[in-house]
């Protein structure tokens, strides 16, 4: 069964699929578009998914769109690989941490890097709304991944246990962004708190550089990114 992925390089949705693909070992004919050039909203796009979001999962004659829906097909599509464990409370443990990031994480990163990203790596003027959206939405970032260095802390390798899971698919592209954003916005950054990682949340480190190491991760970062720009 061949899987053709329709996808936004760097969009957590579209991510969290590569990364599921990539934990149960899956080849996907991947295709990327440009929303900045309006490309999933073509008349092929639309015949898929008529809301013309992405990603979109095409197999066997199937049109997926939903990242968790996705997901979930796979799971069952290809159950040797579990993305949503073994047990009834392996798969609470992970559905509570995908919910999580799905409802909490999401919504803090989109408020912090949303200024973060559009932004030339200056800080904002006090008091707009720009810098009121950075501050809090760093905040709650950090209380995100202050959870996160504690679930960490009881020294499992992924963060619901021996292997990367869905939980892992969620969270890594959130982490993996604000990494993303100290890189290229170093000043914007540390005048939130987040100028460095590695000593902030050494356990979160340490699990994005396990997941980093592994090349079948390391295939799913965009690909924009290989060209170094502090303004990307």
């Amino acid at each position: 069964m061949q899987l053709r992925l329709l996808q936004i390089s760097g969009a957590p949705p579209s991510w969290r699929v590569r990364l599921g693909l990539a934990f149960k070992g899956l080849a996907a004919d991947i295709r990327t578009l440009s929303a900045s050039d309006r490309e999933n909203e073509a008349d092929d796009i639309r015949k898929l998914n008529p809301r013309v979001t992405l990603p979109i999962l095409v197999a066997d004659g199937l049109s997926l769109h939903g990242s968790l829906a996705i997901l979930a097909w796979l799971e069952r599509r290809h159950p040797d690989v579990p993305l949503f464990g073994s047990t009834p409370d392996a798969a609470a443990e992970i559905w509570q941490l995908v919910m999580s990031c799905y409802d909490d994480f999401r919504a803090a990163n989109h408020k912090l890097l949303s200024v973060a990203f559009a932004s030339r790596g200056e800080l904002p003027q006090a008091g707009t709304t720009d810098a009121q959206m950075l501050e809090a939405g760093a905040a709650l970032a950090h209380v995100e991944c202050r959870a996160l260095e504690a679930r960490l802390s009881d020294g499992r390798p992924y963060l619901c246990g021996d292997l990367p899971s869905a939980a892992d698919a969620l969270v890594y592209p959130e982490t993996r962004l604000i990494e993303r954003a100290v890189e290229t916005k170093a000043a914007l950054m540390r005048s939130v708190g987040f100028g460095d990682m590695h000593g902030l949340y050494p356990l979160v480190f340490a699990w994005m550089t396990r997941l980093n190491a592994t090349p079948e991760v390391a295939r799913t970062l965009p690909e924009h990114w290989t060209e170094k720009s502090a303004t990307d």
